[in-house]
């Protein structure tokens, strides 16, 4: 028997269920596959079971009637599982299938779930504050789709000249599409039609257009101020090793018993210092 035949030499085993999953959706990124998964999961026994559906709405789905349902935080998350039928999630999913695995691959399942939730987290409020200043009449808020749009906005950003093929059929550059999708969705905003609907695309589009603005601003903040913060321990340390070798001079002209209280703290700081960084090595 080789070596690779033992058993210690093997890779261990996927549980049946996590093979499952993978065998289910073999190319789809890790976040993008459990997001198909729990929307789908989701939507069977809500699309079967009224009372279920009814169920997940009362307790998941955003639903400003009274303050006490809006301060409930976890609407405006879970709401993004919930769908109203087979063709919003048909098509939610769809889009989340074809473009999420491009961002989670680019970001990291991490920061691309951040985005996907935010974005949608964005529809869900934006309605909010429209019901709370009386633009718009109450209703139950449920879809991904400030999400989806979310995702569709930074493709057009990160990827502007992506080809797409409009119902299988229309090819255009990426961009075109989101543009057309903006102007679509505040004509029925206007027009009144599912007017909370198109705020919760227009608003988890913003969110992702912004995002993809403010992130590189911060991320070269965060690198100029980590490297100040550098400068600033180098000067640091520049200014102490010419401290302590004057205080050595000192030491070797006249005696230690001449160094002031604060010429041997100094000596003591540099001592602990270089102390700690051979514990280091």
């Amino acid at each position: 028997m080789g070596f690779y035949d033992r058993q210690y030499s093997q890779d261990p085993p996927q549980s049946s269920f996590g093979a499952a999953l993978q065998n289910l959706f073999p190319s789809v990124t890790p976040v993008v596959r459990w997001l198909l998964i729990l929307n789908v999961l989701i939507f069977i026994p809500s699309f079967m079971i009224p009372s279920f559906k009814q169920l997940c709405e009362e307790y998941l789905a955003v639903l400003p009637i009274s303050g006490w349902y809006m301060i409930q935080l976890w609407r405006p998350i879970t709401y993004q599982f919930l769908h109203d039928g087979f063709f919003h999630i048909f098509f939610n999913m769809l889009v989340l299938f074809f473009f999420g695995p491009m961002l989670e691959q680019v970001w990291g399942s991490r920061r691309f779930a951040f985005f996907y939730l935010g974005c949608g987290a964005a529809g869900g409020i934006l309605y909010t504050l429209l019901v709370i200043f009386r633009v718009l009449g109450v209703g139950v808020m449920v879809g991904a789709s400030g999400a989806i749009y979310g995702l569709l906005a930074a493709g057009a950003i990160l990827f502007p000249n992506l080809r797409v093929y409009v119902m299988g059929i229309f090819p255009m550059p990426l961009s075109v599409l989101a543009i057309l999708l903006v102007v679509f969705s505040v004509l029925n905003f206007l027009g009144g039609q599912n007017a909370g609907g198109e705020a919760a695309h227009l608003a988890g589009m913003a969110a992702g257009a912004v995002y993809l603005v403010w992130r590189p601003w911060m991320d070269r903040l965060r690198v100029k101020k980590s490297t100040g913060k550098w400068q600033k321990r180098l000067d640091e340390e520049s200014r102490l090793r010419k401290e302590v070798d004057r205080i050595l001079d000192k030491v070797h002209a006249s005696g230690i018993q001449s160094l002031t209280w604060r010429e041997k703290r100094t000596l003591k700081k540099a001592t602990a210092r270089e102390q700690q960084e051979q514990r280091k090595k």
